[in-house]
């Protein structure tokens, strides 16, 4: 077998279609043909291939016609010697049955409009000399009929010149695939018309090669003990996993976790050091399919001034698709045991929501990035559970002490009968204090002292958070082999960069230096980067824009229902504005959110970034400012500027003329601010996160279904009969995890920044993130082709928004406590004047008077109220009779700076108490620090074994190679042996 696939290095088989215009001949295996004729269906590089006599006439054939897997290979090479299938004809496997499928290219088949010569074999002779001889054999054999088109048979002509073009370009990449050794075997015949399918194969001895160049680590046969820690920590570790033995998910039979096998970078060299009993197992699909990647990644489509790499092919449409194919189906009782079907059943299923994730599972099937991603998602929701039972704790505290908050009580008292001045011009009347009751009893639910020490709380939790990550993430590395992975490896161009580069290369001078490497600078990139610039500033603008708008929407829906001569719109006019108001920032936030990233890519493709590192890291920083913005701009308006550019009676602010800025509510803006936080976290998660997520691949589906003739039945017998390659074709394209990352930042803003006003938003995000997981796990088995393992130690530029986020929180609470709710004023009142030392007079003590003469013209209320004098508004200002009426009062500066007072030492103390659990904690635990070093030992100690056991046996074999004579041919294979064990 061994042998066998030495020798295929670099064969390619084609079969589902005829011979095509520029496609490697083959071999054909018909009825009566001889076993040599059988012998030669594999191919090999260094043998010719001629055209097939007798394939011109079917050379317009039918694409769509039915495949010959059966003239490819020989049917013998499908069963075993028991005359079973060695694997299932749908598998993910070569039409030999044997070789696995470890990638596959796509490619569109255009049916000739004419009859065209067949090709030869790819040979020597130069790109254009091939297109020439194509166009005039295509002109000799397929004339103009005289009652075509003119246009139409030259537009013909041109697509048939692209086609080919295309068609050239694959044939020489191909042929430099074989020539690195790896298998193709093409497909045309499949059940989905217009596609081919390209699947490539690496042989054993590509695998070692490039596992070797790649310093993939594999783990040898070696293990050794782990252990985590003292006989203490051990025994209560041991205690908390025997309880937690339900929670944890059956993900089959595995090594124990205090054992560990020792890896160490491949080498074909000290091949006896691994565990080789399975080849076919030692390299799991996973590795097979990067190692692949990176092969097509270094090969080129060369030309005398540029080269194509795989990536420009796809993105010029010489292939259409790229990807590794899954495992297996996940249903069906033809489905065999694989590790998709087993992540469907302990992952991707709602019924086991409660269970750890299979992190180990995850990143064997998918790799490491989306590991990581997964594992940093489970921390998240698991430390979001403490937050959000203290979240609630806060909350039942208010609803504990609402009946007892004094401030309420004076509000909601009639017999205090205090009149209050209009909330708008003319339309509105004169209105009691104790209406505001309702709003009033609510806000204490949010605004009491509770919600300081939830501040402080979630600060700190914060923290711990990211060091628990950081703890995590080193556990994981160590136990993925990744503690000396560094990113030095070579990061290999995009597309878009080769062709601008090529594209400068051509209009450079003929005179300049040929050894100068041509690259985009600065300067080539400036239009690009004004053009952010400007686009940049361009949207945050219209972001401030639709938010003013709806100020305005507020200001002026609350004048009409004031109007308004219905009782049913006038009886709640505050919750109805509030609400509606919400509902419209969360609706234009998602369609703002949805614009804004494809902008950002538009804007990052206009930069040219030379790797997907540098294009990622760009798109990244960009979507999140735009949609930081997006999402944040109506929550600090309410936090922060409501009620504050308001004016006072008699001299209000008004804005786009007649405009006359919006109050908050006697009990401050914090109501509002909740309400607004609550409307868009579960607008956000509920819309955008979760019914987009399920509701547009459902529909998308639903919509193919009606499109097409079969019913759904016939559809899931079709689906039964295609090949593994071809369902995955079906799957949507993967585009990486950022997407998902993004909303869980954005979530974790709205989770830390504002938790002052909104106690129960970390609830909100757990019982988000309960369903999240599982919807992204079903996304990931069921609906998404297999994304190519990518290696990464960290969780990248995401880690450094986290820790920014985690730090401004600091900052905004410490402002919303101290400016945006009542905690700074009662606490004033109550220490420094209040008669008795208890809040009795604090609502008196906020408002001050206006005497109702001193109304603008057209501003009183209309009509008059005679009975009226003086009215009173929430500000600390002068009374109408002092010397200075109506000017801020010394009130109003003292509690400013305790406010300010108050900022400066919340956030210092928090900032300082962070500082020190940050330093508390170590980045990398104990045990696992303990383990890598004992791990490098071992290494050494290992190598320094093989090594002397090497040396021993070279020096016994030169002592007895002289004199056994014709017995030291065998000395070899004995040596081999014993390295082996």
């Amino acid at each position: 077998m061994e042998q066998q696939e030495e020798q295929e290095v670099g064969g390619l088989s084609h079969h589902g279609s005829s011979q095509d215009l520029g496609s490697p001949p083959i071999s054909s295996f018909e009825p009566g043909e001889s076993s040599q004729q059988e012998e030669g269906t594999v191919m090999r590089r260094s043998e010719n291939y001629l055209p097939v006599p007798g394939e011109d006439k079917n050379l317009d054939g039918d694409f769509n016609g039915k495949t010959r897997n059966d003239e490819s290979m020989p049917m013998k090479t499908l069963y075993a010697s028991d005359g079973s299938l060695l694997h299932l004809p749908h598998g993910p496997y070569f039409s030999d049955g044997q070789r696995r499928v470890d990638y596959v290219l796509t490619y569109g088949i255009q049916k000739p409009s004419a009859v065209r010569r067949q090709s030869s074999k790819l040979s020597d002779n130069g790109f254009f000399h091939r297109l020439r001889r194509s166009l005039s054999s295509r002109s000799s054999r397929a004339p103009l009929q005289p009652k075509e088109d003119p246009e139409v048979a030259a537009t013909e002509q041109q697509a048939n010149y692209h086609e080919d073009d295309k068609r050239f370009k694959r044939e020489e990449f191909e042929q430099n695939l074989q020539e690195m050794g790896l298998e193709l075997e093409k497909d045309e015949g499949g059940k989905i018309a217009g596609i081919g399918f390209l699947k490539i194969h690496a042989p054993w001895a590509v695998l070692c090669r490039e596992a070797e160049i790649m310093k993939l680590k594999m783990p040898t046969k070696q293990v050794y003990e782990v252990k985590q820690g003292s006989n203490l920590v051990e025994k209560i570790r041991l205690f908390i996993h025997k309880v937690t033995d339900p929670l944890h998910p059956k993900v089959g039979p595995k090594r124990p976790e205090d054992v560990k096998s020792l890896s160490l970078p491949f080498s074909k060299e000290k091949q006896h050091l691994f565990d080789l009993s399975d080849r076919d197992k030692f390299f799991d699909s996973k590795t097979r399919s990067s190692i692949v990647y990176e092969v097509l990644k270094r090969i080129r489509w060369t030309r005398p001034n540029y080269s194509l790499g795989i990536t420009s092919l796809l993105a010029n449409g010489v292939y259409t698709s790229a990807y590794p194919l899954h495992d297996g189906d996940i249903d069906g009782v033809t489905a065999e045991p694989n590790d998709r079907k087993l992540l469907f059943e302990e992952w991707a299923s709602y019924s086991v929501f409660y269970k750890y994730q299979p992190i180990g599972l995850i990143r064997k099937y998918f790799g490491e990035k989306v590991g990581l991603y997964f594992a940093w998602l489970g921390v998240y929701t698991q430390m979001l559970i403490p937050a959000a039972i203290v979240g609630v704790i806060v909350f039942l505290y208010g609803c504990a002490t609402v009946d007892d908050n004094i401030p309420s009580m004076e509000i909601c008292d009639p017999r205090n009968n205090i009149t209050m001045c209009p909330l708008c011009d003319s339309a509105c009347s004169y209105w009691k204090l104790e209406t505001a009751c309702g709003t009033a009893r609510a806000s204490h639910l949010f605004d009491n002292p509770a919600t300081v020490f939830f501040s402080i709380f979630m600060a700190l939790w914060a923290v711990l958070f990211m060091e628990h990550w950081k703890r995590r993430q080193m556990r994981l590395n160590y136990v993925w082999d990744l503690t000396d992975y560094g990113m030095e490896e070579e990061d290999h161009n995009r597309a878009e960069y080769e062709l601008r580069v090529a594209e400068k290369t051509m209009r450079q001078d003929q005179g300049a230096a040929k050894d100068e490497k041509v690259k985009l600078t600065c300067t080539d990139r400036m239009p690009a980067y004004l053009t952010t610039v400007v686009m940049m500033s361009f949207m945050i603008f219209i972001t401030f824009v639709i938010a003013f708008g709806v100020i305005l929407y507020r200001i002026s829906i609350k004048t009409a229902l004031h109007l308004s001569t219905y009782p049913a719109a006038r009886s709640n006019i505050r919750a109805t504005v509030k609400t509606t108001a919400a509902i419209i920032n969360v609706i234009v936030i998602i369609i703002l959110d949805e614009i804004y990233a494809s902008i950002a890519r538009w804007l990052t493709t206009l930069e040219v970034p030379k790797t997907d590192k540098s294009f990622e890291e760009r798109l990244i920083f960009k979507t999140f400012i735009l949609k930081f913005v997006n999402a944040f701009t109506p929550i600090v308006y309410l936090a922060f500027f409501r009620g504050r550019l308001v004016g006072r009676p008699g001299k209000y602010l008004y804005v786009v003329g007649s405009y006359r800025m919006e109050e908050c509510a006697h009990a401050g803006c914090l109501m509002e601010l909740c309400i607004q936080l609550c409307i868009t976290m579960l607008g956000k998660q509920l819309i955008q996160n979760n019914l987009f997520e399920i509701g547009i691949p459902k529909l998308k589906k639903l919509l193919r279904k009606r499109k097409s003739e079969l019913t759904s039945k016939q559809e899931e017998e079709l689906h039964k009969t295609l090949k593994r390659y071809e369902k995955d074709h079906v799957l949507g394209p993967f585009v990486g995890i950022n997407p998902e990352y993004m909303e869980m930042i954005i979530q974790f803003g709205m989770v830390t920044l504002f938790v002052a006003s909104f106690p129960l938003a970390p609830l909100f995000a757990l019982l988000n993130n309960i369903i999240e997981i599982r919807l992204d796990a079903k996304k990931f088995v069921l609906e998404l082709r297999r994304p190519i393992a990518a290696k990464v130690k960290d969780i990248g530029i995401w880690y450094n928004l986290l820790r920014g986020l985690s730090k401004v929180a600091v900052i905004v609470n410490a402002f919303v406590i101290a400016f945006t709710s009542d905690f700074v004023p009662r606490l004033v009142y109550q220490y420094t004047y209040s008669p008795d030392g208890t809040m009795h007079g604090f609502v008196n003590h906020t408002l001050s008077y206006f005497n109702v003469s001193d109304f603008q013209n057209g501003t009183e209320p209309n009509p008059p109220n005679f009975n009226v004098k003086v009215c009173r508004y929430k500000d600390y200002r002068e009374p109408p009779w002092s010397n200075t009426p109506y000017e801020l009062s010394k009130e109003f500066w003292a509690i400013l700076a305790v406010r300010l007072a108050f900022v400066i030492v919340f956030q210092n103390m928090v900032m300082l108490m962070s500082d020190f659990v940050d330093w508390l904690i170590p980045d990398i635990p104990k045990d696992i620090s303990f383990q890598i070093h004992k791990e490098k030992l071992l290494m050494l100690d290992h190598f320094m074994k093989e090594e002397g056991r090497r040396r021993d046996n070279h020096n016994h074999d030169g002592y007895t190679s002289p004199s056994s004579g014709s017995a030291s041919p065998h000395s070899r294979p004995t040596f081999h042996a014993r390295a082996g064990w």
